[in-house]
């Protein structure tokens, strides 16, 4: 405790008094942390002995301020110091709005034991880790700061830093000290990134080192020490651990020193450097499960069922008892003088107790504010009425007719103003309708609350003028129109604007008949608020009912703690009251909060014979208690508690009678009530004869219960419920129990089913809601048969209950908590009980803990969402949310799916302070909870994954497959592009046959002809070239090459240059010297550790024997910088090619064959594999020429290239193209667009360029960048009409969605919808399709994505469920033919069928160029044959999954169009399940999970799912994706995601054709460098 030495119990009460409230306002969050420790301080300072190490600033880590509610020390503890003073402290803590319901000492009994049964199976779970920034508590105003030091930030932290090392200095000396830390810490983590754990260590060498010992830990939580390797709390032995997943390549080529001196190695030899690693090993050794087999080509489904049904248990409990027999209620008596409606019983005491007292309000401290007598009761209500009907319109146009609803808008604290509009409505016959006072406009439970102003017909409010002020205002001060709100008029109703009504008038008060008299507010389960309407005779006959089993009498005295606007404050303390002439002492909630002992000191002071509470009250009392010793409750004749229909209510109201029996409170006095809306009051206990045997108590079983069946508990005493009754039904009702869902059939005696009542005193209707009306307030009971079991309509209770012996009913839960999981029931209310009693003291604030399921994969799950205190530990909540897991787990036997942390006062409240769930679900499912930590089990609850497919040994040969396909009628999967035709003239044969000498001829022919342009950021030409120009500088490199580098012919020449002219004509340069030109992405200077070393693989990789390049690279691979990443001594000969000497080559080389190498291309894939290709002479002549008829390319045409030239299609577009084909290249660097976005799109318009070719990356670009300013670009005359094709240049499945809404926001330019389509190339060959000028539109199909999970194509109309748009990749070019084959047999495959696609064609690539010439690779990928079909053909395999369809559609020949689909690559496909994944459909649904998640990637690790997302809202959002990650993945893919990694935007590595390259982010995730913002393990 804060105050060491002090002994509270010796302080004078005025102090203790005062520090009780500053310890209530502390917990209320109306004072922040600093404050209260300022506060505290002041008033023990007198107190204290003065003890020279005492510092006040720092409250104990153990025990923080809103435990303490009791300030004097428990009777069985000798003093604050002992140990045992505390834990009673935390056993009777000052509970908060929810807490109290649940509190049951045999229920927390019972939860410990269960958790102690866990300890020995100590729990493995890898706690999240988080980044330190990441979460700010919550908001600052409402909640105290994390910082347990009462200064501010700067000074706390150097106040922590001098006691840690004053800590430290005294403590080194001490050995042993440390090891009682670590130990302890070791034993009790159950996190990885736990450094010392926050409890105080469980063996203290040295006692007076305590304080400083707390210090130190919570200083060592918040400064984070990188380098301690946690525990590893996954197995037992070492030798376990010796079978181990395939490292990452990183970690295999590492030498072992190296590896020893850099990287911390835990045990099983992978090497950590932080946290995440650790703990991934952790969870991999948690959930290691075996692998599956391999993918089968032949699978039986049965019937397409995704669900694996559960089968039934044959051990479920069933239902043996006869079906139930209608339960009645004891005659209502007839009494004499009963008024003929509740207006008349008013006016009757109106007249003739004018003086005897109606209502005494108190004020905020709990002293009587003003008493209303019956007299003024009248007066007011009657002046009211009159001011309603006659003074509000003209008199021939009123504003309110009798039968209108009027709003009341009252404060609670104001009972008398409500009780005056009240009966003021009831006397002018218009329908009053109750409501909480709106607190703002976005206000969750007001923007409900406008539903049912709505459908009541509300246009008119009655409010005071206190709440009226206080109500939000626009500027111009008139009320504002709250969100979903009809228009309201707002009239005030303090007495002096009311007008006495003239001599003649009286108000009409008619017998009481079916007319609605109210309407009272109910939100249901969805948290629509919808209006219950009570009609006049149900109003009345409800109070002669309450009356009778109440039974009140005249003048007697009713204190009310509850709402009176609804309920049973408004039923007993309102309307009963005013008929029995009752005098009724309300007791406002905002009084309990100040003073929980007030209404206790209210009935002592009035003798009062009724009490009206809830348990939290009874709960609240028994805190406060120990000052009042003169209280005296034998005054009771009842104590009527209204929630005691709350299985947990049963524990409050025996601690209370335990407290007060000693004040004379009788404990037959004690009568619990069950209510609802529908049919108010259902059930209550009569109070018992003096001395006779309380009522028994229920002991069921939870597992029974669950089931829906009532078995008395014998096995396991932990899961018991004990339930109390709340009495018999009411006077002249009759009621029955019907089963909760379908048909209201009848239940047996021993089954838990839902309580229906016929009755003339229940509602008669939700206002203005006809369908709902009928399925809740017309329910007619029907027997096993079916048959119904009378005329008489019942209605709806919403609770769950039985009848026990002697016709006592029992109720064990609300409809509305039900959550139906696996077809068992759960109560959500136990569920938050048996949370609670996991030590919730030092997580969960004021025990406000709020339970609901969502339904997720065809079943509801449970999630669990609770405030976090503000001095909760990181750790502390770790811990306490990994042992609710298990509490549920073995109490209820259910599994969570999910916990969730939030800061303290975040969760949105109802008007009276408690959570209201429906708005807390619908913020979890948007994403808006903004949980601090959180705790997703889809592992261990998620039971009805469907099973995993198996391998089918089905020995079909290839063969036998294609006749099956033939006999069916589908022909064979191949397309062809057109011919490329025979060239005739010879010299055009030597023109093309070499590019070197098509330049030579070009520069002959036509010199001046401009082929290339190159621009920059402002659009403007920066560098042209002509035929002549390219020839002579390619010339001067040549000459270069040959004198300084010594090269022979064939050697590999390195070209290193950003996008420009220079490395064209280093390229031509290098044809011209006979040496081979590799190109290679120059290392971006800001970022040379990561780009340098991949320049370095190349060259090493081709052994280049010179490096070509311009004179800003050459010195910054000389730089010092360059020297940190990579060896820079070893370079090969590096020329700049800047400032060249006019020197003509003694020769031009010509190769002999065109089968001779002309280029390597070098790329890496995006599974991160670097691989070049070797591209003939022959091969590029023919890719040119294909091209060029393709997209009808002559020297008059003018084309925009915005793309990367160093690989693929984009490098032959830009440096080959134009020199065969003559046409004009306009050349756009990528990375100009950065700086200007509209480069490109304007360069279009410009230069009104029919054909362009773009990478995704350009299109994202301009579409996220652009998309909002079409209109400014339009006013700037840009124009895309011209464009007649804009080709996507990429080697992936084409990206519908982007392509699309490109095509869709420039539509405003003038774009064409068709212009927009894709190409496909591979490494085997660059260019496969490419949609050119002929040929139809790419069209696009719908996939079933299930049928190609299991690689089969089922082809499904638009909009079908889980159905996947592709589109056709383009064209397929001239002299290419494309066949699909099953990658296992190597046999060809039907149309419409899933499989690799194979190409056959001049320009493939001639094979890899590697190291080592692994022949059998380079055969294997380039030249294969097919098992049989066409046994000589050969084929490349372009390692890509696709189909070929025939279309209706024809092509230039007059055929049927045959279309290539890509559907992705087979190296990035995931296998999981036995199903074949393509990561790029997960992440599309990740994606659209929530609106912050700006791009993802998945990858597998060992079996796991792995789930990246870049946030790019604030950092609070980070732990919203979680669930929902996880939801949409198992929804749409049903798969568990195994760990979800929250990063910052720009985290996940795109290379330059805009692809993801996972396998990278992979290895950043391994090795720990992504530095995520969030990790999430689910379980």
């Amino acid at each position: 405790m804060a105050d060491r030495g002090v002994d509270l119990s010796a302080l004078p009460k005025e102090v203790r008094d005062q520090l009780a409230e500053l310890d209530l306002e502390l917990s209320e969050g109306d004072i922040t942390q600093k404050g209260y420790e300022k506060k505290r301080a002041k008033l023990l300072a007198s107190y204290i002995p003065h003890l020279p190490n005492v510092d006040l600033s720092l409250p104990d880590v153990q025990l923080s301020p809103s435990h303490s509610a009791d300030p004097s020390p428990s009777p069985e503890a000798p003093g604050p110091s002992t140990s045992s003073a505390s834990k009673h402290h935390r056993a009777h803590r000052s509970g908060g709005a929810r807490d109290d319901r649940y509190r049951s000492d045999i229920h927390t009994e019972a939860v410990q034991a269960a958790l102690a049964k866990h300890k020995e199976e100590k729990m493995a779970l890898p706690m999240p880790t988080k980044r330190r920034s990441a979460f700010v508590q919550s908001p600052i105003d409402t909640c105290t700061p994390p910082d347990t030091s009462s200064a501010s930030e700067d000074e706390g932290s150097l106040r922590r830093k001098a006691a840690l090392s004053a800590v430290l200095a005294q403590n080194l000396q001490s050995p042993d000290y440390w090891i009682n830390r670590s130990v302890q810490s070791s034993s009790t983590s159950s996190s990885a990134s736990s450094t010392l754990s926050h409890g105080e260590p469980k063996t203290q060498p040295q006692p007076q080192l305590q304080p400083a010992a707390s210090v130190l830990a919570d200083v060592l939580a918040h400064t984070r020490i990188e380098n301690s390797v946690p525990p590893d709390v996954t197995s037992s032995t070492p030798q376990e651990r010796g079978s181990r997943v395939d490292l990452p390549p990183a970690v295999r080529g590492m030498s072992r020193g190296q590896s020893r001196s850099s990287m911390l190695d835990t045990a099983d030899g992978v090497p950590v450097n932080s946290r995440v690693s650790t703990k991934i090993q952790q969870l991999l050794n948690t959930l290691k499960r075996p692998k599956r087999p391999p993918l089968s080509e032949f699978f039986l489904d049965d019937s397409e069922e995704i669900v694996e049904v559960p089968q039934p248990d044959p051990n479920t409990p069933k239902p043996e008892g006869r079906q139930i027999i209608p339960v009645k209620g004891e005659p209502l008596g007839v009494v004499s003088n009963w008024p003929p409606a509740l207006q008349a019983a008013l006016a009757r005491w109106g007249a003739t107790q004018a003086k005897s007292p109606a209502l005494t309000a108190l004020d905020i401290t709990g002293k009587p504010l003003y008493t209303l007598t019956y007299g003024k009761l009248w007066s007011r209500s009657l002046k009211l009425a009159y001011t309603l009907l006659n003074k509000l319109g003209t008199k021939t146009d009123p504003v309110l007719q009798p039968g209108d609803r009027v709003a009341l808008v009252y404060p609670n604290s104001d009972p008398g103003m409500f009780w005056v509009a009240f009966y003021g409505c009831l006397l002018a016959e218009v329908i009053p309708v109750p409501i909480e006072v709106p607190l703002s406009r976005q206000d969750a439970g007001s923007q409900q609350l406008g539903f049912l102003l709505g459908s009541c017909g509300v246009s008119l409010a009655l409010t005071s003028e206190v709440c009226l002020k206080g109500l939000p205002k626009t500027p111009n001060g008139e009320i504002i129109q709250f969100k979903g709100w009809p228009r309201m008029r707002w009239v005030v109703t303090d007495t002096k604007y009311l007008t006495k009504p003239s001599k003649d008038w009286q108000p009409h008060i008619p017998t009481a008949n079916t007319d609605t008299a109210y309407i009272e507010y109910k939100a249901s389960k969805e948290g629509t608020v919808m209006g219950v309407a009570v009609s006049k005779i149900s109003m009345l006959t409800h109070c002669q009912a309450l009356t009778q089993a109440c039974n009140y009498c005249e003048g007697e005295t009713l204190v009310n703690v509850l709402d009176c606007k609804k309920d049973m404050g408004l039923w007993h303390g309102v309307l009963t009251s005013v008929m029995n002439r009752i005098h009724t002492i309300t007791v406002p909630y905002a009084v309990m909060k100040a003073c929980p002992m007030s209404w206790v000191q209210r009935v002592h002071i009035h003798k009062a014979r009724v009490a009206l509470v809830k348990c939290r009250d009874l709960h609240w009392a028994m805190m406060a208690h120990k000052d009042q010793k003169d209280t005296n409750l034998s005054s009771i004749r009842m104590l009527i508690v209204a929630d005691g229909a709350n299985p947990w209510s049963v524990s409050s109201c025996d601690a209370f009678l335990n407290v007060f029996q000693s004040h004379g409170l009788k404990p037959e006095v004690i009568c619990p009530c069950a209510t609802s809306p529908e049919a108010l009051t259902v059930a209550i206990r009569r109070p018992g004869a003096r001395g006779a045997p309380l009522p028994a108590r229920a002991i069921l079983s939870m597992g029974g219960l669950s089931h829906g069946v009532i078995r008395v508990n014998t096995e396991d005493k932990n899961s018991a419920l004990t339930v109390q009754d709340v009495g018999h039904i009411m006077p002249g009702a009759l009621m029955c129990i019907v089963k909760p869902d379908g048909p209201p059939q009848l239940c047996k005696t021993d089954e838990i089913g839902e309580i229906v009542i016929n009755s003339r005193a229940g509602g008669t209707m939700y206002y203005g809601l006809p369908g709902v009306t009928k399925n809740t307030f017309e329910v007619i009971p029907v027997n096993q048969a079916g048959a119904p079991i009378g005329e008489i309509p019942f209605s709806r209770t919403g609770l769950l209950g039985f009848v026990g012996p002697g016709s006592l009913v029992f109720v064990v839960g609300k409809i509305e908590g039900l959550l139906m999981v696996s077809s068992r029931r759960h109560n959500a209310d136990d569920l938050v009980a048996t949370a609670l009693a996991v030590e919730p003291v030092k997580t969960v604030y004021r025990g406000r803990i709020a339970v609901f399921s969502v339904t997720v994969f065809y079943d509801e799950r449970i999630v669990i969402v609770a405030e976090q205190r503000p001095d909760a530990s990181e750790e502390d909540s770790f811990q306490w949310m990994s042992r609710v897991l298990q509490a549920i787990d073995s109490i209820h036997q259910v599994g969570l799916y999910c916990l969730a942390l939030v800061p303290a006062n975040t969760l949105p409240k109802t008007p009276l302070g408690g959570i209201h769930i429906c708005e807390t679900k619908q913020n979890f499912l948007e994403g808006n909870l903004h949980p601090c930590n959180i705790l997703m089990c889809p592992h261990t609850c998620v039971t009805n994954m469907p099973k995993p497919r198996q391998k089918q040994p089905v020995d079909v040969g290839p063969a036998s497959m294609l006749v099956g396909n033939l006999v069916a009628g589908k022909r064979i999967a191949q397309a062809t592009g057109r011919e490329l035709g025979v060239v005739e003239d010879q010299d055009l044969i030597r023109k093309h046959q070499f590019l070197s000498e098509a330049l030579q001829f070009r520069a002959q022919t036509d010199p001046d002809h401009v082929l290339y342009v190159l621009l920059n950021a402002k659009g403007v030409a920066v560098c042209t070239a002509t035929c002549a120009q390219l020839h002579k500088r390619a010339e001067k490199i040549t000459a270069t090459l040959m004198e300084r580098g010594g090269l022979n012919t064939g050697d590999n020449v390195v070209l290193l240059y950003p996008p420009g002219i220079d490395l064209i004509a280093a390229f031509y340069g290098c044809l011209y010297a006979g040496v081979i030109p590799v190109t290679v992405r120059p290392p971006h200077p800001q970022n040379l550790a990561a780009t340098l070393p991949t320049v370095r693989m190349i060259i090493d990789v081709s052994k280049a024997a010179c490096i070509l390049t311009t004179q800003p690279l050459m010195r910054i691979l000389r730089s010092r910088e360059a020297a940190a990443s990579v060896n820079v001594k070893t370079w090969p000969t590096i020329i700049d090619t800047d400032d060249l000497p006019r020197k003509r080559p003694p020769h031009i080389y010509k190769p002999p064959t065109a089968e001779m190498l002309a280029y390597l291309d070098f790329s890496v894939s995006t599974t991160g594999m670097l691989t070049g290709v070797k591209m003939s002479h022959a091969a590029v002549s023919t890719l040119c020429r294909s091209i060029k008829l393709q997209c009808e390319l002559y020297s008059s045409r003018q084309i925009a290239i915005c793309l990367d030239p160093y690989c693929g299609l984009g490098f032959v577009l830009w440096c080959l193209s134009s020199v065969y084909s003559g046409h004009q290249s306009i050349l756009i660097p990528p990375l100009e667009l950065e700086s200007s976005l509209a480069l490109w799109l304007s360069t279009l318009s410009q230069y009104k360029i029919r054909d362009t070719f773009c990478s995704y990356s350009v299109m994202e670009l301009c579409t996220k960048g652009l998309g909002t300013q079409t209109e400014m670009l339009k006013a700037r005359g840009l124009n895309l009409s011209c464009v007649r094709s804009c080709v996507v240049i990429a080697e992936e499945r084409p990206r519908l969605s982007l392509t699309q809404s490109f095509s869709k926001l420039f539509k405003d330019l003038g774009l064409s919808s068709r212009a927009v389509s894709t190409a496909f190339g591979s490494r085997v060959n660059l260019a496969i399709c490419l949609q050119g000028t002929a040929g139809p539109d790419p069209s696009t199909v719908y996939v079933d994505m299930k049928s190609l999970r299991h690689d089969r194509v089922r082809l499904v109309e638009r909009g079908a469920p889980q159905s996947l748009p592709l589109m056709e990749s383009g064209t397929i070019l001239p002299g290419v033919r494309v066949i699909i084959v099953n990658p296992e047999t190597r046999g060809p495959l039907g149309d419409s069928h899933l499989g690799e696609i194979w190409v056959n064609s001049p320009h493939s690539a001639s094979g890899y160029y590697t190291i080592y010439g692994e022949e059998s690779l380079q055969a294997d990928h380039f030249n294969t044959r097919l098992s049989f079909g066409e046994p000589h053909t050969l084929w490349a395999r372009t390692g890509y999954l696709g189909f070929i369809k025939r279309t209706e559609l024809l092509d230039a020949s007059g055929d049927r169009h045959d279309a290539l689909f890509v559907v992705g690559s087979l190296d990035e496909t995931l296998e999981l399940r036995g199903l074949r994944y393509h990561p790029i459909d997960i992440e599309t649904s990740v994606s659209r999970a929530h609106r912050s998640i700006a791009e993802s990637a998945v990858f597998t690790w060992t079996n796991l799912l792995v789930v990246v997302a870049e946030l790019s809202g604030s950092e609070q959002e980070a732990l919203d994706l979680v669930p929902l990650v996880t939801n949409v993945v198992l929804e749409e893919h049903h798969l568990i995601v195994g760990v979800v990694v929250i990063v910052d935007p720009g985290v996940i590595p795109i290379n330059s054709r805009g692809e993801k390259q996972r396998m990278h982010l992979r290895d950043s995730f391994l090795a720990d460098q992504l530095d995520p913002i969030y990790v999430a393990y689910n379980m």
